[in-house]
């Protein structure tokens, strides 16, 4: 039961990280400016609803697709870790992470596809992030994985629902420091993806 706990707090903490629902917050308010308040939820419920199906699918089918493509999860955990480390270092730096953000996007109801979905909320470390967590596990903790994910998506949702509010409450300098914390935890996260991806490959046993 204490390995389920523990396990939860680390998907939970890594989720957090990569998705960061209250940084998110500002970029959503900007994708979506000048649009009513019946848009922006319609564009946050597709958007996150968009999102969970993807990386729920990855999550399911990871080890199907790690046979097909002949990988390993060494390799994967490795590659990952690197990615996720990237993302966070740009964070520390105040930077939008290039893989999760794209530059002119002009508004239209498509943004909730792209790039709302993806690669904002169900990107390349998002998506790294979730497989690491399934990679090699059991069915408790592919569930455990699924229904986190679920949690966080509605987190999100709500903090794009709830946008103009936390921004007046939290303010944009707060939400900087929050950036900043969320890419050093991505940081370790990735970090310690790499050095089990490499235990793993040369069967080191701490």
């Amino acid at each position: 039961m204490q390995n389920i706990v523990t396990f939860s707090l680390t998907v939970f903490a890594g989720f957090f990280a990569i998705m960061n629902p209250i940084a998110n917050t500002p970029i959503f308010m900007g994708l979506t400016d000048g649009t009513d308040k019946k848009t922006q939820k319609e564009i946050a419920r597709k958007s996150t609803f968009t999102a969970f199906l993807i990386v729920a699918s990855f999550v399911i089918a990871g080890k199907y697709i790690f046979e097909l493509f002949g990988l390993t999860i060494p390799a994967f955990k490795v590659t990952g870790g690197i990615l996720v480390f990237f993302i966070g270092f740009e964070m520390l730096q105040s930077k939008k992470s290039s893989v999760h953000h794209q530059k002119n996007i002009n508004f239209d109801e498509g943004i909730a596809i792209s790039p709302l979905a993806i690669p904002i909320l169900a990107g390349p470390g998002t998506i790294v992030t979730a497989m690491n967590f399934a990679a090699n596990a059991n069915y408790v903790h592919i569930a455990v994985t699924i229904i986190i994910f679920a949690i966080m998506i509605g987190l999100t949702y709500f903090a794009f629902v709830a946008s103009d509010f936390l921004v007046k409450v939290i303010g944009n300098n707060k939400i900087v420091v929050i950036g900043k914390l969320m890419g050093l935890i991505l940081g370790i996260l990735g970090t310690s993806m790499v050095i089990n991806g490499i235990k793993l490959a040369f069967s080191i046993h701490s």
